[in-house]
């Protein structure tokens, strides 16, 4: 992904199953912070989740977003990312949360009945490496 240093490229690798730390606007302007699974397409971080939950609500209304992705090995070790939300899709949505269940947990998602899963496309636009 570009912008962040090659030496921690690492952090973005599906066998490192880093977490994600997630936060997001609420509408009185408090901060939400999530942690969350996460993969990338080279350009964007992409995460998942259910429509209608808040974070789902919170990147609709309000898409600047800013993340961490902690080094499992190393808690000091961190990527701190502000960003916006560039794209929300359900297309895709339950392929996507199962290939991030078999990434994190090695089994594939057990979907909840009526639950609609969403795709956010996050751009990163400010990147700090730690």
């Amino acid at each position: 992904m570009k912008a962040i240093p090659e030496k921690y490229h690492n952090l973005l690798k599906d066998e490192t199953r880093a977490f994600l730390f997630l936060a997001t606007v609420m509408k009185d302007g408090s901060p939400q912070v999530t942690p969350i699974w996460f993969n990338h397409d080279d350009e964007h971080i992409l995460i998942n989740s259910a429509r209608g939950r808040v974070k789902d609500r919170n990147m609709r209304a309000r898409p600047r977003v800013a993340m961490v992705i902690q080094d499992p090995a190393n808690p000091y070790r961190y990527l701190q990312i502000r960003g916006r939300v560039v794209e929300i899709t359900e297309e895709g949505g339950l392929q996507h949360i199962n290939t991030l269940a078999l990434k994190y947990t090695g089994q594939p998602w057990k979907a909840n009945p009526g639950e609609v899963r969403v795709i956010y496309k996050i751009l990163p636009e400010r990147i700090d490496a730690h």
